[in-house]
């Protein structure tokens, strides 16, 4: 009994042991978590204060800096740029290392003109390295001064790791610059290897070297706005699509603009509701081309009138005005327009409306975008300039253009279709899908007058004149051999394009396999 007692009362005192390292184990557990929730807070508490100062970017008077210059800030920008709360942002934190002048006291996320770090680059290139992933598009937003010069070579490597990528990335996801501000230096060639590059007049400049170092070398007095500013880049230079008014208009049109593409080369030209018939007929079209064979008139009435909703986002719209591309809708698909501009150099091609239309012809074409070609082309413009500059190469541009793209192309000539440039106007032997001549078409070797000059030297020019027309300037040689498949009613246009587009949704066509094309760059 004594022994039982013995067992009961050790028992108890280790029950009571027990208890007691309860205690203790629960009151440490407690410290343990109070003190992993103090370092939670902390963390958060800094986290919470590290995101306040990203979001303020280099402070408060840089932004009102920014504002005072009419521009916005980089955050603001994107927020105006997207969809609301869509916004997702990598990289807040990420920090620059240079240590060298001073700069490991700099540590502000908004600093330096915008110049380009080590870290700048690796966010960049993490971003389009997921876009190419998962086929999304790059939208970038510059107003940089160029290459940090305190980090030297660093940056420069950031420079080129980011141009790797806007080549990879090149017919594989559609890629758009729109300059913000000035981009100098590297700055500008990244923008460049990007399909489309936009700017805002007076407030975003473009170029290699800026005006002090241009008149340190040359000794030309030049402002910035002279040398790289929206005008001499959309008007002179073709550097850029196009140029807005402000950073808000410039904004909105980007968005505007982003909705005419494809996510990605994997994606068909994009397709949205429409309710503008696509059966309408366009009386207007019956009209538009002048009794007068060498009168002008728009081209852009053309396709406007036969576009849903009469919507065209014309694409360099102040540079080489002969030739007019640009993105509108058909029956609510994506259509990439060309057309000859009469009311230019009467519809000429030269050098800078060749590779004008190249450009746009083989961004459709890598993107899905079908192409819609309006002709009206007297010929290539003759003359020692063109020659000289190269007339034969640049001009092979837009052909070989033509000729490589296998979206569908359909092609409607309105008047003239002469010489070489009726075969370079996606005609039927450039495998054109469907290919129609308005009744007021003409497509010859050349113009009456020149090819009777020539045929009849020193006879009855006037009689024979008329015999050529007769023959030549008519659609039916064209349709008769099978280079045209029908000839329309211009009235009937829209509703022929909009059929023809239902039918080649499905085409596929592939070209040779190749590494790559040489083209006459």
């Amino acid at each position: 009994m004594a022994t039982v007692c013995r067992l009961s009362a050790r028992l108890f005192r280790n029950s009571a042991v027990l208890r007691q390292s309860r205690q203790w184990q629960q009151t440490a557990l407690c410290s343990v978590v109070a003190g992993s929730a103090q370092h939670t807070l902390s963390v958060r508490k800094r986290i919470e204060n590290m995101k306040k100062a990203a979001l303020i970017g280099g402070g408060q008077k840089r932004i009102d800096k920014q504002h005072a210059k009419g521009k916005l800030t980089a955050r603001e920008r994107v927020h105006l740029l997207l969809d609301p709360d869509s916004f997702v942002e990598y990289d807040m934190y990420l920090e620059h290392d240079c240590t060298d002048f001073g700069m490991e006291d700099e540590k502000d996320f908004t600093v330096f003109g915008g110049s380009l770090s080590g870290a700048h680059a690796k966010k960049i290139c993490k971003i389009m390295d997921q876009a190419m992933l998962v086929g999304a598009p790059v939208i970038g937003l510059n107003d940089s001064g160029g290459a940090r010069i305190q980090e030297g070579v660093e940056s420069l490597a950031g420079y080129a790791d980011i141009f790797q990528r806007n080549v990879n990335a090149s017919g594989v996801i559609p890629q758009i610059s729109l300059i913000m501000g000035p981009c100098a230096g590297g700055a500008v060639y990244s923008p460049a290897l990007t399909d489309f590059m936009f700017m805002v007049k007076d407030t975003s400049y473009l170029f290699i070297t800026g005006p002090d170092v241009v008149k340190s070398v040359t000794g030309e007095t030049v402002t910035q706005e002279e040398l790289g500013g929206a005008k001499t880049h959309t008007v002179t230079s073709g550097v850029a699509h196009k140029a807005f008014e402000n950073d808000v208009d410039a904004l909105l049109q980007v968005r505007e603009f982003f909705n005419f593409l494809p996510l990605s080369n994997q994606d068909p030209s994009p397709i949205r509701e429409c309710t503008d018939p696509w059966n309408r007929d366009v009386a207007g079209l019956d009209t538009v081309v002048p009794l007068e064979t060498t009168a002008a008139y728009d081209i852009k009435d053309v396709i406007t009138g036969v576009a849903d909703d009469s919507e065209f986002f014309e694409i360099m719209p102040m540079y080489a005005k002969n030739i007019v591309v640009g993105f509108t809708r058909m029956n609510g698909r994506t259509v990439g327009m060309v057309g000859n501009q009469p009311k230019v150099a009467a519809g000429c091609l030269d050098i800078n409306a060749s590779v004008k239309g190249a450009r746009f012809v083989r961004f459709c074409d890598a993107f899905n975008i079908p192409i819609v070609t309006f002709v009206d082309v007297p010929g290539f413009l003759p003359g020692t300039s063109q020659e000289y500059g190269g007339i034969i190469r640049h001009g092979a541009k837009l052909l070989y253009a033509y000729a490589e793209a296998t979206v569908p192309k359909i092609t409607v000539i309105t008047r003239k279709a002469y010489g070489g440039a009726y075969d370079v106007m996606s005609s039927k032997h450039l495998r054109g899908d469907t290919n129609y001549a308005w009744p007021t078409a003409e497509v010859a070797v050349m113009g009456a007058k020149g090819a009777v000059s020539i045929i009849f030297r020193g006879k009855d020019q006037e009689k024979n004149e008329a015999e050529y027309v007769e023959k030549f300037a008519n659609p039916f040689p064209a349709s008769k051999r099978g280079f045209v498949d029908d000839i329309i009613e211009p009235r009937t246009t829209r509703r022929q394009i909009c059929r023809d587009l239902d039918m080649l949704s499905s085409k596929k066509l592939a070209n040779p396999w190749k590494k790559h094309a040489n083209m006459p760059l």
